[in-house]
């Protein structure tokens, strides 16, 4: 049997916020405000990262070109 895993921080401030039934338009509007928040966050922490190392679009061309995928046994 799985052990449970324990609520993130943000999960349990979500389960706090969201004790109340809300209308379905306000439910899609908030996982949209989520989802923008996130997606947000990573483009701002994708700057930093180009940016700090100087990459421009020869690093997204060269990343385009790599092999990545994992070698199974029996390949």
């Amino acid at each position: 049997m799985e052990t449970a895993k324990k609520l993130t921080n943000l999960q349990l401030e979500l389960l706090k916020v969201f004790r109340f039934d809300i209308p379905d338009d306000q439910l899609l509007e908030i996982r949209s405000f989520l989802r923008n928040y996130f997606a947000n966050k990573v483009t701002s922490e994708m700057d930093q990262l180009f940016e700090s190392n100087q990459w421009g679009e020869e690093k997204i061309e060269e990343w385009s070109k790599e092999h990545m995928r994992t070698k199974y046994e029996g390949q």
